[in-house]
């Protein structure tokens, strides 16, 4: 499905209903939106099937970010963090979403982190999997070096700064994500456009939220694996620092990395149906 909003056409689908019958009347249940990672490489169909698990305990919106998957295209050059961020907002008032809980996966939750801090006054709860709220690439590289060694760490360095890197050297940084990484078949699912990803990862570079994170107002939760080199634990304390005292609540998964779904199912979903019932309508 198409809606416009914010100068934009975004493509999105539902999963389960937003009210459901109880007794003589009907009952709304929380909506979940869920913000993929990125940039250019990435759009909603990563997280089919599994996010539908959540459909227990709430509505699962999975929404495509403006010159991703299915949504309208733009100027590469116009893509920010700050217009998705709006976008989010204008989607979910465009839609009659009241207080969703918005949910966001590694650039999506970035994005999310964004829309929290600019738009306080909407979400019920935040998720954020495998966030950063700065980045920082000696970290990043650090991180990498930790996991899978030197020649990889320099891969992954060089593929972040901007500098080319093969097929092969990617594809050795990205097996490196975690211990599991969404299989071939997954990804070829995706509807891409490597258009916008220099812009992405330029405005990816730039990114550094820190002193906004005093902004967000609504109670967020924090999933870290443990061993993702991507954004890795200090990157999830960094955020954690930032957020007003008592807001967040961080989740460490022992034993995994940048999807954390994959690694450590039960332990994930668990954290997050507790901080949907606890923070949902």
């Amino acid at each position: 499905m198409l809606i416009s909003v914010n100068g934009t056409r975004l493509w999105f689908d539902v999963d389960g209903p937003a009210l459901e019958p109880v007794g003589s009347g009907m009952r709304e249940r929380p909506t979940v939106v869920l913000i993929h990672g990125g940039p250019g490489g990435y759009d909603h169909s990563y997280f089919k099937p599994d996010f539908a698990r959540l459909t227990d305990v709430a509505q699962v919106v999975y929404l495509d970010l403006r010159d991703h998957g299915r949504s309208a295209r733009h100027d590469p050059s116009d893509w920010t963090f700050e217009v998705c961020a709006d976008d989010v907002r204008a989607f979910c008032d465009a839609l009659g979403i009241v207080r969703p809980i918005v949910l966001g996966h590694s650039l999506g939750a970035m994005i999310a982190t964004l829309y929290g801090a600019r738009h306080p006054d909407q979400a019920a709860a935040l998720v954020l999997v495998s966030s950063m709220a700065r980045f920082d690439l000696a970290r990043l590289t650090e991180a990498f070096r930790r996991v899978a060694g030197d020649e990889i760490a320099e891969n992954a360095r060089r593929a972040y700064s901007g500098d080319p890197v093969s097929e092969a050297e990617w594809a050795q940084v990205f097996a490196a994500f975690g211990p599991n990484v969404p299989t071939s078949e997954v990804l070829a699912r995706r509807t891409q456009n490597p258009e916008v990803r220099p812009a992405g990862m330029a405005q990816l570079r730039r990114f550094d939220v820190v002193g906004q994170l005093d902004r967000i107002t609504s109670p967020t939760l924090v999933c870290a694996g443990d061993v993702d080199p991507v954004t890795p634990l200090g990157a999830a304390h960094e955020i954690m620092e930032g957020l007003a005292p008592g807001l967040g609540r961080l989740e460490v998964f022992e034993g995994a990395g940048h999807f954390p779904w994959l690694d450590v199912p039960d332990r994930l979903w668990a954290a997050i149906r507790t901080h949907i019932v606890t923070h949902g309508p």
